[in-house]
This record gives C-alpha cells, structure tokens and sequence, in this order.
C-alpha cells in the first residue's frame, strides 16, 4: 500500500480525512466511546442528527472499520454498534478537537462577532 499524501488531490487519505472530520462521526465516536449502543440510544446522545443522517454515519462508520454492528437475532431484531479497535484509537484525536472547541469557543464566537460587525 503507497504511503497516504492528504496534500495531493487524488490520495485517498483525504476521503478518511473527511470522513474524521465530519461533526456527526466525531459525536458518534464520541458516543459510542462510552460503551455499545443502540441506534436509538446513540440519537439520544447526539441531540440533533436525523435518523437518516445517523443512519448513514453508521454505515460509513462501519464501512471504514470504525464501529462494528451487531444484530441480535430476537423479535423485534436488537441491533448495537460498538467502536473497533481502531474507533477506539480514534477517539483521543477527536475528543481533544471536542476539547478545544470547547475551550476556545468564547474566542471563536468573539472573533465572528468582531468579523462580522466590520463587514
């Protein structure tokens, strides 16, 4: 496999790059950190994501080898997704972009502030 170069347009790091970089993947990631889940417990946790959205994130998530989806074979079917191993390698990155979002917001929303009232 050649050496990833998310600088050159044709490199394929750069549909993983967008991929991690989505605000639904690092929310589901996030949510799944904290144990398996159900579908409709990973929507509770992630306040705003349509079910189609979440939906698609899994199945990307699950194409990419971050989540693993199990169904259980009951009446109705239980379907739980967890994070793999290498979902789990993923989530320090992605919880420290959460942290300085959150430490930086005030910062971020001053400056648009400031953006915009110069505009």
């Amino acid at each position: 496999m050649p050496a990833g170069d998310p600088y050159r347009q044709a490199c394929p790091t750069r549909r993983v790059l967008d991929r991690i970089g989505d605000r639904w993947t690092v929310l589901v990631i996030g949510a799944l950190a904290e144990g398996t889940l159900r579908f409709s417990e990973v929507a509770r946790r992630v306040e705003g994501v349509s079910p189609k959205v979440l939906t698609q994130t899994l199945r990307a998530l699950e194409r990419d080898g971050l989540v693993t989806r199990t169904v259980h074979p009951v009446v109705p079917p239980r379907v739980e997704y967890r994070l793999t191993a290498a979902g789990t390698s993923l989530r320090e990155p992605l919880r420290a972009l959460e942290e300085w979002a959150v430490e930086h917001l005030g910062g971020v929303l001053d400056a648009q502030r400031r953006y915009d009232d110069g505009r």
